[in-house]
């Protein structure tokens, strides 16, 4: 293991509470927690601060995925449909597009919408089904059904009037979306059965949502702020032989194109069992690594790694003086939040 990766690094327990739900969006000095069946919108200062009253709440339905926009309304991918829905609980627009697969279970969306910085555009992917069989695409857990190549859709937040759209090379299980700050460059990945991820980087300001760049096996993770560098995250698949790896990478935000490389083996004990989960940008300075420890013949551990943001180096393992899960909810000032068993806690750096 790098000695730089066992180092120990200092954090301070800033606040502390029991967690309602999932903290969702960090968006316009407010707060979006999932409880399972609604989102609840909290004031950000007075969240952190342990108030639990929330501003208001939506109802959501069985496992949609939602996102709070800037403007305070709440963005839902359902399984048959994108809504729109105001604080008061009124729908604002409503686009139903064909159903995502589920197999044996009801469809559900893969991903969360995408909200721009700026609040006016959202980003969505939806599924498409064909006539044609030489067009479709099979799906592992719907062979009956033919679907053609995933579409990304940018919308009109206000309206919803689809102002863009792209077919991308997908039939997607699993989405993941991230918008420059700047709102010039939309990264979307997107993970489809027995092809792993892949990631475009999209310009969202032409008619036809033009593509500058492309990666596969990596899975956007955010992007340095004040830098144009994006963030992503390669996890250990097995899709070819000798090709079991664990990475991170930093991309030139606008083509793609990869800048810098950290082999997270360097983190591992055990290469052959040891699992990295994730990495969140903290600030311009920090990445935070989550992953889980498996050494033979011991209790598996949950561990937490700092690395510089600039080179992805490893600075050491962050020690914290309660215990934490693997929920990391970066707040965009270098602090960050964890769950475990119910507690919410709010850290910085020592």
């Amino acid at each position: 293991m790098s000695n730089k990766g066992e180092a120990p690094v200092g954090v301070t327990l800033i606040g502390e509470g029991t967690a309602p739900g999932v903290v969702r969006t960090v968006t316009s000095g407010r707060v979006a927690v999932d409880t399972g069946d609604r989102i609840e919108v909290y004031d950000q200062q007075a969240f952190l601060g342990g108030a639990r009253s929330a501003l208001y709440a939506v109802c959501l339905p069985p496992k949609t995925k939602a996102t709070l926009a800037p403007d305070g309304s709440i963005i839902m991918a359902e399984g048959a449909a994108i809504r729109a829905v105001d604080a008061d609980g009124s729908t604002r627009w409503t686009l139903p597009h064909d159903p995502w697969h589920g197999g044996d279970r009801a469809p559900r969306a893969p991903g969360f919408p995408a909200v721009a910085p700026d609040g006016t555009l959202v980003s969505v992917l939806a599924p498409t089904l064909v006539d044609d069989d030489s067009r479709a695409v099979l799906v592992y857990d719907e062979p009956r059904v033919r679907y053609g190549a995933d579409t990304l859709l940018l919308l009109d937040t206000a309206s919803g009037a689809i102002r863009a759209r792209r077919p991308v090379a997908s039939v997607a299980s699993g989405v993941t979306q991230h918008w420059q700050p700047d709102g010039a460059t939309l990264v979307l990945s997107c993970w489809t059965a027995w092809a792993s991820w892949s990631t475009w980087w999209i310009d969202p300001h032409t008619d036809d949502v033009a593509l500058r760049g492309q990666t596969r096996m990596r899975e956007v993770s955010g992007s340095l702020p004040a830098s144009d560098r994006v963030l992503t995250i390669r996890r250990a698949e097995s899709m070819t032989y000798q090709d079991d790896r664990d990475e991170l990478a930093l991309h030139e935000a606008t083509t793609g194109d990869q800048v810098a490389l950290f082999d997270l083996e360097e983190l591992a004990t055990d290469p052959d069992y040891d699992e990295f989960d994730d990495a969140y940008v903290l600030d311009s300075d920090h990445v935070l690594v989550t992953g889980k420890l498996n050494p033979q013949g011991r209790t598996p551990e949950t561990c937490h790694w700092l690395l510089q943001a600039a080179t992805l180096q490893p600075l050491g393992r962050l020690h914290y003086p309660a215990p934490v899960g693997m929920d990391v909810i970066p707040l965009g000032d270098g602090t960050w939040l964890t769950r475990h068993d119910g507690q919410l806690r709010h850290w910085a750096l020592a």
